[in-house]
């Protein structure tokens, strides 16, 4: 494994892009964000991203998350980001718009692996459920510390809407709900993957982990909860280690 890589995070509100240690996990420096475009649509995304590769300085390959399911580089969904990404190979316009070759994976998958890596999942056995509750919400399967791509489980239907919908750290935001309000919504979201999944673990990632104890306190679950240890940085840890391990999907 190289010693240094370089990851790049594309959420619903901000492109982040550093280089990682690779040996530890940690960052080498404060992170580089510009604001995701609006709307966010390939080429648009793909200045987003060059910019950042530029402030940064690095030359070299890239990993890149991306707020939907990847496959073999191909954009399926497009959740947080322009319709027109469906069908689209991330890798090919990315590649074509830095000048660097560059691996795109799920972002909630990248920030499993991280997890599993360097971070809370590591060296838990079964099945570990990773979680990143941004503008959505990201799910990561982890069995044995093996990577399950693309599971999407934010999107399993609870009161008859998408779970991120209501559930989501951007619902919290934009309904202005109390921690106790919104914590009841994560009971009712974890509970329900607990009855589908029966893990051996939750870990709970995204920006809003570094107030985990607003609200894990309040959660109360059969399954362990808790909280991300690489935090928001999770999604460019992961995408760094695409630079020099293959990751499924």
């Amino acid at each position: 494994m190289d010693q240094l890589g370089f990851g790049i995070d594309i959420g619903g509100s901000g492109v982040k892009g550093a280089v990682v240690d690779m040996t530890t996990g940690k960052l080498q420096a404060e992170r580089v964000k510009v604001p995701t475009p609006k709307p966010a649509t390939p080429q648009a995304v793909a200045e987003a991203v060059t910019e950042v590769v530029r402030r940064v300085g690095w030359e070299g390959p890239i990993g890149a998350t991306f707020p939907a399911v990847v496959v073999h580089g191909v954009a399926k969904t497009a959740a947080n980001v322009d319709g027109s990404w469906i069908d689209t190979d991330i890798e090919k316009v990315f590649t074509a718009a830095i000048g660097q070759p560059v691996r795109a994976v799920n972002d909630a998958d990248a920030a499993g692996v991280a997890e599993s890596r360097y971070g809370a999942a590591r060296d838990r056995n079964g099945l570990v459920v990773v979680t990143t509750l941004g503008t959505g919400i990201g799910t990561a399967l982890l069995y044995n510390e093996t990577l399950i791509p693309n599971s999407e489980l934010g999107h399993i239907e609870l009161d008859g809407m998408d779970a991120e919908r209501g559930a989501s750290a951007s619902a919290k935001d934009r309904e202005s709900l109390s921690w106790e309000r919104w914590a009841k919504r994560l009971q009712k979201y974890y509970s329900a993957l607990e009855a589908y999944l029966t893990p051996e673990l939750f870990v709970v990632g995204g920006g809003v982990s570094r107030k985990s104890e607003k609200f894990l306190p309040l959660l109360k679950l059969r399954t362990p909860i808790v909280v991300a240890t690489t935090h928001n940085e999770a999604g460019i840890v992961g995408a760094a280690m695409l630079v020099s391990e293959e990751l499924p999907g």
